[in-house]
């Protein structure tokens, strides 16, 4: 019975072996893997579907076929040749892979656009003298005219790239259980982030489902409650005066009282004034006190 795994190329690194010696390794986030379903005799096939990865929402179709599971990002299927091993739920991850093991790789290759022969095919290109002007990289002939048509498979300029590409005897550097790492020695088909489909000869060990650590509520309305108390304790907060806009507060009621004085005085003198014009207020004279005393 074959092992497998799906997972995610991160990037390429290096390794020290005991001996001293440096491996060029792409480090691999693999699994873990969780079965979604089994085939066996009624599809005519035996294989197993395994889902990888999470993503936030899928379709109906597929939410539908997921029921009870999580939103798989990632389903893919293995042949197997008996699938009695395998149930529906079960999870398997890095430690069903030991140091050593010899691996099977299959991913997309990066895409490269389009490209001429020289890279596409490996064409050496027209000598760089003798008239060869602008000729250098070009294809050159591609046959009789008789046939009057290009022949299928004739080597051309074209797309390149993007295509399914399997590597095999890749060795097993190092595994990291911990966080689901595995180092593969050597260069694995693909960019980064790129699904990768890992295979070797053993035995699958499944493990128990990790629970995922659950996140605190936070209750919105103690939030809500708490701000109209806050706008309260504002508005009761005196407003605190500037000591220089006191001492101006105290200083005009003095300077009102001083313009008011002058003011009394300058009415008493007008009156003073008035009753000496008209006679009052003025001692009689002696001459008008013997006519009277003579009356």
């Amino acid at each position: 019975m074959a092992k497998f795994i799906l997972g995610r190329k991160l990037n390429m690194t290096q390794k020290f072996l005991e001996d001293g010696k440096v491996v060029p390794v792409t480090v691999v986030e693999a699994g873990p893997c969780t079965v979604v379903q089994v085939k066996g005799e009624k599809d005519g096939y035996t294989a197993v579907q395994v889902g990888f990865a999470n993503k936030r929402k899928v379709n109906k179709p597929i939410a539908g076929h997921l029921k009870g599971f999580e939103n798989f990002r990632y389903l893919k299927e293995f042949r197997v040749e008996n699938s009695d091993t395998f149930e529906k739920g079960k999870v398997f991850d890095v430690t069903s892979f030991q140091v050593g093991d010899i691996l099977k790789i299959t991913a997309t290759s990066k895409g490269k656009g389009f490209q001429g022969v020289v890279k596409r095919h490996g064409f050496h290109g027209s000598p760089a003298t003798h008239g060869h002007k602008d000729q250098h990289r070009m294809p050159g002939s591609i046959g009789a005219t008789d046939a009057a048509r290009v022949f299928k498979g004739t080597r051309m300029g074209g797309r390149m790239g993007g295509d399914t590409t399997t590597v095999s005897n890749l060795e097993l550097i190092e595994v990291d259980t911990e966080k689901n790492l595995l180092y593969i020695k050597g260069a694995v088909p693909g960019a980064r982030e790129a699904l990768v489909r890992i295979q070797a000869n053993g035995d699958l060990v499944f493990v128990e489902k990790k629970a995922e650590p659950k996140k605190e509520e936070v209750k919105t309305e103690d939030k809500k409650e708490e701000k109209p108390v806050k706008e309260e304790a504002k508005k009761e907060a005196p407003k605190e005066i500037p000591a220089q806009e006191e001492k101006k507060v105290e200083e005009k009621p003095a300077e009102a009282k001083k313009e008011e004085a002058p003011k009394v005085e300058a009415k008493k003198d007008k009156v003073n004034g008035e009753a000496k014009e008209g006679g009052l207020g003025q001692e009689p004279k002696a001459e008008d006190k013997k006519v009277e005393a003579k009356k």
